[in-house]
This record gives structure tokens, sequence and C-alpha cells, in this order.
């Protein structure tokens, strides 16, 4: 079965805006909306970069239907995998089987100027990508998860709020 979605291009729209069109999304019978996550825009002049997480959980509570998530969210520079877990957890909570958690392992236009940091080879943001994705599968399926990983680390940590059914990724 043929599922369309719409993308909300955050670079191009503002908060408002994408909320607009993307009710208007779920009323045409659209399946899904995916939003993309970014620091800045691609273009500093006229761009939009507003925050994802606050924007799914309005655009939760606008629609009914739609699947909902990041485009490709960076759980690696910005983001600790831990607070990304609580975040999506959350949401999941609040709008079941809604939700999903697009990642990808960034890139220095949106993780540099936010960090300051060197950015590094994709050999090194691959493996905290999978770091992250494992550590945030733990938190969602385990309590007190005290972690030692190359990249990231959580002492008894525990996400208090989860969905009944795991945030896909």
């Amino acid at each position: 079965m043929l599922k369309l979605g719409y993308k909300a291009s955050a670079e191009q729209f503002g908060p408002t805006e994408l909320l607009q069109f993307s009710r208007l999304a779920e009323e045409m019978g659209f399946d899904s909306v995916f939003i993309s996550d970014h620091f800045q825009p691609w273009k500093h002049h006229g761009g939009h970069a507003p925050f994802s997480l606050a924007w799914l959980g309005a655009l939760g509570a606008v629609t009914s239907r739609i699947t909902m998530g990041t485009s490709v969210m960076t759980p690696t520079f910005r983001y600790h995998p831990a607070v990304l877990a609580q975040a999506f957890a959350t949401l999941g909570v609040m709008f079941p089987n809604r939700i999903v958690l697009g990642v990808g392992t960034g890139e220095s236009l949106n993780e540099v100027p936010s960090t300051g940091m060197e950015w590094p080879e994709f050999k090194e943001r691959f493996a905290r990508l999978r770091e992250a994705i494992a550590l945030m599968r733990q938190l969602w399926s385990e309590e007190r998860v005290t972690f030692e990983g190359q990249y990231y680390r959580t002492k008894d940590a525990t996400i208090y709020d989860r969905p009944q059914t795991p945030v896909p990724i």
C-alpha cells in the first residue's frame, strides 16, 4: 500500500507555517510528517531553524493520525543520547505509535557552530552513532542503566516514562 509523507523543510519555513502545512497534509490524507533538525539553516539570509523537539510536541497536539518524527537527528554531538531517549520516550507516551526517531551522523554546518568542536572523520561519527543508538535502546528497555561506552556514559540512568511500543529508529 502506498503511503505519502510530507517533509517539513525547517530551513525554508518558520515553525508556525510548518505546523499549518502539516495540519493540512494530515487533512489531505498524508500518512506522515518528518522534520529536519538543524541548528542553523543552509542559507542564513531568509532561512529558518526551529527546534524540532518542541515542534514535534506541537504537531502531535494539533494532529490525530499521522506518523511524525525527525528526518535526521544527530544523537552524537549537540544532544547526548540519554537526553534524546528521554525526549522520544515522552513523545511516544504522549502520541502512541505515531513517533519515529530518524538519525544520522550529522554535518559540520549544524554541529560545529553549536559545540565549537573539531569535526571528526566519518569513521568516528558512525561509531558514535552506533553507540548512541545502543544506549538509547538500552535506556528504553532496562532499568538503572550504567553505560560505559567509548563516547558516552551513564550511571544508573532510567527513563521513567516509556511508551508501550518502542519508538522506531
